[in-house]
């Protein structure tokens, strides 16, 4: 029996170490080399499978796919594109296969979010019916942190950590300025659905006074009059106020405030940016001077300030995915278990993929205050470990010095195929 390839994709927004992940399959692949023979990534995520755009990695140096430990965003390209139905779009499916057959792959690596958990998990159940069986591991990844079973997801902690510094930062710089300046500074941060970006800003209020001073949930509709009264007594009471909002709050109607009308790739409503309507809203009724700002690609692209929690384990589960395949394993992603919060001390588990797909973690109801505008003591312990410890990448003229592979594409063998 021929030694079977493997193919590698990122999928979905990209992270401060998804490319951690990414390092983590190859060099135990790599390791693994009389079990497991080149790995392919994807160029441009589960499209490059489609479209058979195969980048060699065996001819990536060891040096730079070490490198990857330190560099963000996707280096082989990322999409959001998510397969059709197989019951309407069996074409699809049907493409996959041929390619996987084409060039000897039986391993799956789908490094993404809740969607490519959804495709990872088709196409282990469709690949078998099909005549041509794959491994198809799932290898966690998305800044929200709202995949299930997994304690967290990576890139979050990095986000956590950006988020925490910039609010901390910021509101130092309205406090020394608020008595002739700004009163409000709102910090618009990712989450559609779940909050946990928003409350791990709350991790930079350590003492009485600290911004910030409210924090807005997508798990808690929006309150103008409750909202209105928490910045005027704050201003009130600290001469200013610091608001960390997620881009996916909503009113009573259990509409997004900053809805465009528009959708993303995935059929998602696209957000256009809840920040200004917050600060509007805040002048027109309390009549503050404001500023807001969108942390946007920035929190999840700042690898220099990762998380060293986040970094060991994006590669953690990268490794664990390949050992899992190894294993004979199919259809499972490997997840991060807590087993104590303070040392934090935690392990890999397998979780099985029909629990994981299409599935959403949301904030737990105890880890906002009763009021809705912040974060509980339970909470902070839960996220305190994810931001510990720093990996700052190597630098060089002053700026952090990132690779950038060949990503070299193997010659194609099947007709052109139109996504």
């Amino acid at each position: 029996m021929s030694i079977k390839n493997a193919f590698y994709a990122q999928s979905g927004g990209v992270t401060a170490v998804i490319n951690a992940s990414a390092a983590g399959v190859i060099e135990t692949a790599r390791q693994h080399s009389g079990k497991i023979g080149t790995v392919y990534a994807g160029r441009n995520g589960i499209i490059g499978a489609l479209t058979e755009d195969l980048i060699d990695t065996s001819l990536e140096s060891a040096t730079d796919i070490a490198r990857l430990k330190h560099t963000p965003s996707g280096a082989f390209g990322s999409c959001r594109y998510k397969l059709k139905s197989v019951e309407t779009h069996k074409e699809q499916y049907e493409r996959l296969i041929e390619v996987f057959k084409a060039h000897n792959i039986g391993y799956f690596f789908y490094n993404g979010g809740g969607d490519s958990a959804d495709t990872c998990y088709k196409v282990a159940q469709l690949s078998e019916t099909m005549g041509y069986p794959i491994q198809a591991i799932h290898v966690p990844k998305t800044v929200d942190n709202d995949l299930p079973i997994t304690d967290c997801c990576p890139g979050f902690g990095s986000v956590a950590k950006y988020v925490a510094t910039s609010i901390r930062e910021a509101g130092y710089d309205v406090a020394s300025m608020s008595k002739t300046s700004t009163k409000v500074f709102i910090l618009e941060v990712m989450g559609r659905h779940a909050g946990w970006i928003t409350a791990a800003c709350g991790l930079a209020a350590e003492a009485e006074g600290e911004g910030p001073h409210i924090l807005l949930f997508p798990e808690i509709e929006f309150d103008e009059a409750a909202f209105l009264a928490k910045v005027k007594a704050a201003v009130e009471k600290y001469d200013h106020c610091v608001i960390g909002v997620s881009e996916g709050i909503k009113n009573k109607d259990g509409k997004f405030l900053s809805e465009t009308g528009l959708k993303d790739a995935f059929g998602h409503a696209q957000l256009g940016g809840v920040a200004p309507t917050i600060a509007q809203l805040v002048k027109d009724k309390l009549g503050y001077k404001y500023h807001w700002a969108v942390a946007d690609y920035l929190q999840r692209a700042a690898r220099h300030i990762a998380s060293k929690t986040d970094v060991e384990q994006a590669y953690a589960l990268g490794k664990a995915a390949v050992e899992m395949a190894l294993a004979g394993k199919n259809s499972v992603m490997p997840a991060i278990r807590r087993l104590n919060d303070s040392p934090y001390q935690w392990d890999i588990v397998e979780a099985p993929l029909s629990k994981v797909a299409n599935v959403e973690k949301f904030m737990p109801r105890d880890f906002i205050t009763p009021d809705g505008f912040h974060i509980t003591d339970a909470c902070r312990r839960y996220l305190s470990p994810l931001i510990e410890g720093e990996d700052y990448p190597p630098f060089k003229n002053g700026l952090p010095n990132y690779v950038r592979l060949q990503n070299r594409l193997i010659t194609k063998k099947l007709p052109e195929f139109n996504v």
